[in-house]
């Protein structure tokens, strides 16, 4: 890796809700920090649930974002290689970033060997033990089937039917999503002990779960949790070393 040259991840900015105003507001923060993050960056990770919904249609994309979608296009068109990973609300994101943003999209987790030390990355939804009815679900959505009768919906309909069911969702989960129940009831924290097992990981960077989180699994890895950009507007930083994880501030407090 050459010098002054760091890989960034940041996930769950949940842009659409609850309000145009307060999205807006954190859209234009996302893009401050890709402005500033792009200077040094080697690769940008965006570990899913950038959006609150996304749903593609053969010739529709949802309405607004035009900021963000802008800046990672200048980003690749520059050559620094972003990466996405779909996550639990935005999982329905075809082929469109790729070909109109030149983004390397994940749908799945992905292991990388990076300047030696050997990462695992993810969203983080699905990990773990237990939570049968929501890898059900997953996988019920993820299925053509699902898309397809999705896409039979007019998307002004699609689009605000499923917002209003995310907002519900988050609104009746959102205080348990941001609480820490302690490692031994942590799902990702259970499913990266038994990845050590078999691997010898040095780092576990996952979102999903809307706590910032860095914590020792055995003597050799750290499970980083990127956090939000609701409230917490953090992000992880690797710079060749080490991995440390951040807050963002415009006003560099």
């Amino acid at each position: 890796m050459e010098k002054k040259q760091h890989i960034y991840f940041v996930s769950d900015a949940h842009l659409g809700i609850p309000d145009h105003k307060s999205s807006l507001y954190r859209e234009k923060l996302l893009v401050s920090w890709l402005d500033k993050v792009k200077q040094d960056a080697d690769e940008i990770y965006l570990l899913g649930d950038i959006f609150d919904f996304w749903f593609e249609y053969k010739t529709v994309i949802p309405k607004g974002y035009a900021r963000l979608l802008g800046k990672i296009a200048e980003i690749t068109d520059i050559g620094t290689p972003v990466h996405y990973f779909t996550g639990n609300h935005d999982m329905w994101i075809f082929t469109y970033f790729e070909k109109e943003l030149g983004v390397v999209m994940h749908h799945q987790p992905q292991e990388r060997e990076i300047n030696g030390k050997l990462f695992f990355i993810a969203h983080g939804d699905g990990l773990g033990p237990a939570d049968h009815g929501y890898k059900f679900l997953k996988k019920v959505f993820s299925s053509r089937v699902s898309q397809k009768l999705f896409s039979w919906l007019h998307p002004g309909f699609g689009t605000s039917l499923a917002l209003y069911f995310s907002k519900k969702s988050r609104l009746a989960n959102g205080a348990k999503d941001e609480v820490f129940m302690g490692e031994e009831n942590e799902r990702l924290i259970s499913f990266c002990k038994d990845m050590i097992k078999v691997k010898p990981y040095n780092y576990f960077i996952f979102g999903h779960r809307h706590l910032p989180l860095d914590i020792e699994i055995g003597r050799q890895a750290r499970y980083i949790n990127t956090g939000d950009w609701v409230k917490s507007f953090s992000y992880a930083v690797f710079n060749g070393e080490d991995l440390e994880l951040k807050y963002f501030s415009p006003d560099n407090k």
